[in-house]
């Protein structure tokens, strides 16, 4: 029999505030050990936490993204654990009445698309770090991240395997950038997953006994951590034994999860109202502000980028980052609405091969978007074939200037006239009559031969479409 793996998400998203969730301490990323943990993060008698505005716009941004209930009234909750750097004893959180509840999100799943049901999106506060490496024999607290607002995004177990919430995890990563709401910074911990894994054979309704991955900060990490999971899993299931709900951690070096400690039920978090904060009130003309200002969501962006005449698979990858999609429109106001095709097919190519090659983001392209447009219009007025457009292209990239000047400096310039070109091909034949007896034979290799003879011939710099047309013709006499 054959097993189905069922995965649900909780993501924690740091909210892109300058200060932290019930205090005015910075949450700056970086700064030393405990400078940036006032009275209230570390839990000094008699303080009181003040909820950060900033913080639940952000909140509320999100749940009109992805059509979510905006919950008027909700309540901030004590989630009561002992650990060391918890310094109060309890989180603050919230459980029963949630600022957001439900929504969707849409992603790619295999060759089409799959919408995710949200269970909810609630505010609550980080927690310091424990420093296990540094210290021997001892561990240390660091306290600058205590009580840093994060947005916890709860999804319903609707993810089918490693794939599926991978590809989840990089469309909320991608819309939470895309709002403005979180940096996504992976490496610093501002856009972090825990992986709920269970299986279950075929065909069956019920969820299986689950395991809770934490802190997941990769999706490479998360790939293997919910492959390795599910596989353990349905190993001791065949063999008779039985999963054992419990949290566990992934280790990337050894490409497997280990058990951290017995999984907690919300009853052993002891949920109650937190009496120092009241009921949190969001008025409906704050929502309809907050509404007005969120930028075109991807969704949307795509379905125009796709009538403009992009394929779907140009359009989706067009609008996965929205900086790239700024771009992407800079760089067709700048050529035209109709080279919208050419100027996604060089970015999706041409320049995002660089970026890749030297680890830049589009935002630091050395090459602007009014730019590279400049270099396709020399494309499409046949100044420059493909090949010498890459040249101009790696010029450009490495600060040589803008397209033109190079096309000059480097005499760059495409021959599109008929009657040199004409006279360049008869010269051709006349020195390769086997090659012309061979294509006339038959051999359509012989063809390609004699086209790369002309290009030798100009350097280059011949028309290619032209020498095409203009051989064919030649060659049919």
């Amino acid at each position: 029999m054959t097993w189905e793996i069922v995965v649900g998400l909780e993501t924690h998203a740091q909210l892109a505030t300058r200060s932290k969730m019930f205090s005015g301490a910075a949450t700056a990323f970086g700064a030393p050990p405990n400078a940036q943990a006032c009275a209230v993060d570390v839990a000094l008698p008699g303080v009181l936490p003040v909820a950060n505005r900033a913080a639940v716009e952000m909140a509320v941004k999100f749940g009109l993204a992805v059509g979510a209930r905006i919950h008027r009234r909700s309540v901030f909750a004590r989630k009561n654990y002992f650990y060391p750097d918890l310094p109060k004893g309890y989180q603050i959180s919230q459980y029963e009445l949630p600022i957001v509840q439900g929504g969707v999100l849409a992603i790619q799943a295999g060759d089409g698309e799959k919408t995710i049901r949200l269970t909810r999106a609630h505010l609550e506060e980080d927690a310091g770090k424990s420093l296990h490496e540094d210290f021997h024999g001892m561990t240390g607290i660091d306290l600058n991240r205590a009580g840093t607002p994060l947005l916890e995004i709860v999804s319903e177990p609707e993810l089918r395997g490693a794939k599926d919430a991978v590809a989840y995890a990089r469309a909320l990563h991608a819309l939470v950038r895309w709002i403005g709401i979180c940096d996504g910074n992976m490496q610093e911990g501002s856009f972090r997953c825990d992986a709920n894994v269970s299986v279950r054979r075929t065909g069956d309704t019920r969820l299986g006994t689950r395991c809770e991955i934490k802190n997941l900060n990769s999706f490479r990490f998360m790939e293997q951590a919910i492959e390795f999971e599910a596989r353990r899993q349905i190993d001791l299931l065949e063999d008779g034994g039985a999963v054992v709900q419990q949290t566990r951690l992934f280790d990337p070096e050894r490409g497997e999860t280990r058990a951290m400690r017995t999984k907690e039920e919300a009853h052993d978090y002891r949920y109650f109202p937190d009496p120092d904060l009241l009921p949190l009130v969001v008025a409906e003309a704050d929502v309809e502000g907050i509404r007005a200002s969120l930028p075109e969501l991807p969704e949307a962006r795509r379905q125009r980028f796709a009538a403009m005449g992009l394929g779907a698979q140009d359009a989706r990858a067009l609008v996965g980052a929205r900086e790239l999609a700024d771009y992407f429109e800079a760089c067709v106001a700048a050529a035209g609405a109709g080279q919208a095709k050419l100027c996604a097919n060089w970015i999706i190519g041409e320049l995002a091969g660089a970026l890749n090659r030297a680890g830049l983001d589009i935002a630091r392209s050395p090459v602007p978007a009014p730019g590279l447009a400049a270099l396709l219009a020399r494309v499409s007025d046949g100044t420059l074939s493909g090949k010498m457009a890459k040249e101009v292209f790696d010029a450009m990239w490495a600060g040589e200037g803008a397209a033109d000047e190079i096309i000059a400096r480097r005499g760059l310039r495409q021959i599109s006239d008929a009657g040199a070109l004409e006279k360049i091909v008869d010269d051709v034949l006349a020195k390769n009559a086997r090659q012309v007896e061979d294509y006339r034979a038959g051999k359509d290799k012989a063809f390609n031969s004699l086209v790369g003879q002309v290009m030798k011939a100009t350097q280059g710099k011949a028309n290619p479409a032209q020498v095409n047309e203009i051989l064919k013709a030649r060659l049919a006499r």
